[in-house]
């Protein structure tokens, strides 16, 4: 649907695009949005590059023609790296096309060295989107478990970035069965470095926000151009797909990966591990303190009743912040990096999006063949300021009845959700401290096994939501959450990670914002409402949970001149009034079925 080719063989005008999107004035901040929505404009945009290939219009019963690695001698330097991946790359334009009406060949490059994966990110800021990061945990120093998505046959994989699209998969309806398969007719076992990295929204019925649109209800892509941080090397990669049916040639294919690899620097450029901190112009949560106290108070009513409907519902917050200074989201994700070891790291970045990156504690699930384990993370503390006044709040969260409550809630689900789906499940820790460098929480690990590798899809669709992230029961839960909350979660809570023909890793999008150079960003968080919430305590969660990313600017606004404040007055006002049109068009849209949408 979207494109993922070099700017020189894309058709794509300006006039082709979505007329829902997000205006460029660097003062407007995220949320200033165009309210006209046309689907035939859509469905035009969707069709306008010609060498653009969406592998969810491929059959995903039909199978892939080839699925290849072609590794090559280890060089000392990314340069000589790029060289002979350029020259494999013309090798492959003067060589017979493959006798195949489909297939995906990845060139691979080791390099005798280990190189962060978004510093290469980083360094390739001029080259068009789409572009990815992921970053897996440092495993448990208890645990034999497998966090970082490692496969038998490399090193273990640090973190990996990549741009341009060989293949993407991308639709507005929900994420369906045969969409998975769709996914996995170009992954294979023994290619275990041909990933499909991306993001789930967390409720695929509801109305797609403009901030949203261009990551449908689910985006995954398959880079182009991808850098591999292994433990002590690093590998530079580059993957043609195809597929005739959907009319994407092997000759195109290979077109629009020269025209990605021709704007590819080898160039190292250093990521700023502290930034200058960029004041904010404005600030504003959606919801708002009285409108949050509300919401809570009438979650408590409802799971106050004699025959509850809701045991527990997680309600989030939006805030949108506008800086004075660009906001570079590859330095905010570096930012986020430094916070610690135990947690994810991920940026998804479509063609004409914002970028979403985050900083996410939870795992949703990792699967490595039929192994398969998952995470049940609840209550939050924050650290203490020395080692005996940490201690005291992590015995304080142990032992508090409230959050043992929403904790139970959420380990027990997932142990059920499992269990439909495995031959067993073991739970060890069954209820312990996890820390992290800026709060702690309650957690438990599962582990499973399951029937056949299929069912990875069904855990995927019963495992999210969690309790953590929507509350149980989780239909009412979430039917709560619709109609409460007045912005579009997106992305965030959804399942983010990457699909693998061995393996399979999903985190949870929380601890995320959706930024843009010169756009500000939304930023978001969310706490389980259980019997014994306190809105206002919960409201100073929300504070600790988004601290991460709001320690990174200052409060106070530079001195100006009378003119820029004049500016920033007038941009005040128009926020306010697009803030009050968008309501405006998400009541009226409300009504809309979602057959209505193609």
């Amino acid at each position: 649907m979207l494109m993922a080719v070099g700017a020189k063989h894309c058709t794509l005008r300006e006039s082709s695009l979505m007329k829902c999107s997000l205006l460029s004035s660097p003062l407007n901040g995220i949320g200033k949005q165009s309210i006209h929505f046309s689907n035939s404009n859509q469905r035009s945009y969707h069709q306008s590059c010609s060498l653009s290939m969406n592998g969810c219009q491929g059959d995903p019963r039909a199978p892939i023609g080839t699925i290849e690695t072609r590794t090559f001698p280890a060089v000392s330097s990314p340069a000589l790296a790029m060289e002979r991946l350029n020259s494999a790359i013309s090798d492959l334009v003067k060589s017979q096309p493959p006798p195949y009406h489909s297939g995906i060949i990845r060139l691979e490059v080791p390099i005798e060295e280990q190189i962060e994966a978004l510093e290469w990110l980083h360094a390739q800021n001029h080259v068009l989107l789409p572009r990815c990061f992921f970053s897996g945990r440092r495993p448990a120093v208890d645990s034999e478990m497998c966090f970082n998505g490692t496969s038998h046959s490399s090193s273990k994989v640090v973190s990996v970035a990549g741009i341009g699209s060989a293949v993407f998969f991308t639709h507005l309806r929900p994420f369906s069965f045969d969409d998975w398969r769709a996914i996995r007719r170009f992954l294979s076992k023994k290619c275990p470095l041909i990933r499909a990295y991306g993001a789930i929204r967390f409720d695929a019925t509801a109305n797609i926000g403009p901030e949203w649109s261009a990551f449908g209800s689910f985006y995954f892509m398959v880079p182009q151009v991808e850098f591999d941080e292994l433990e002590g090397s690093s590998v530079i990669a580059a993957t043609v797909a195809w597929d005739n049916a959907v009319s994407c040639t092997y000759q195109r294919a290979i077109e629009a990966l020269q025209a990605t690899i021709w704007q590819v620097s080898s160039v190292l450029m250093r990521v700023q591990k502290k930034i200058s901190c960029s004041h904010i112009l404005a600030s504003t949560h959606v919801p708002g303190k009285a409108s949050w106290d509300q919401a809570v108070k009438r979650a408590l009513q409802i799971i106050r009743r004699n025959d509850p409907m809701l045991i527990k519902v997680v309600l989030a917050r939006s805030t949108r912040v506008v800086t004075a200074a660009d906001i570079d989201p590859l330095t905010w994700l570096s930012c986020l990096k430094v916070e610690g070891e135990n947690a994810y790291q991920f940026c998804l970045q479509p063609p004409q999006s914002a970028a979403f990156i985050g900083n996410t504690p939870e795992q949703l699930f990792h699967r490595d063949c039929l192994s398969i384990c998952s995470e049940a993370l609840a209550g939050t503390r924050a650290r203490g300021g020395s080692e005996l006044l940490d201690l005291k709040i992590g015995q304080d969260l142990l032992s508090s009845a409230k959050d043992h409550n929403e904790f139970a809630i959420v380990r027990e689900c997932i142990r059920r959700k499992l269990e439909a789906v495995c031959s067993s499940v073991l739970i060890e820790p069954k209820k312990a401290i996890r820390k992290f460098p800026r709060v702690q929480h309650l957690y438990a690990r599962l582990r499973g096994r399951l029937q056949t590798e299929d069912d990875e899809f069904k855990i995927l669709s019963s495992i999210h939501p969690t309790p953590a992230v929507c509350g149980y029961p989780t239909e009412d839960a979430r039917a709560f959450i619709s109609e409460t909350e007045m912005f579009d979660r997106g992305m965030y809570a959804g399942p983010v990670g990457w699909f693998g023909g061995e393996e399979s890793e999903f985190a949870v999008g929380i601890r995320s914002a959706l930024v843009e150079k010169g756009l500000g960003a939304l930023i978001y968080a969310g706490t389980g409402i259980v019997e014994g919430s306190d809105s206002s305590l919960e409201w100073e969660e929300l504070e600790l949970k988004t601290s991460q990313f709001t320690k990174l600017m200052k409060l106070e606004a530079p001195l100006l001149t009378r003119g820029e404040i004049r500016t920033i007055n007038q941009n005040q006002k128009d926020l306010k009034l697009i803030d009050k049109q968008f309501l405006q068009f998400s009541e009226m849209t409300s009504s809309w079925r979602r057959d209505d949408i193609p």
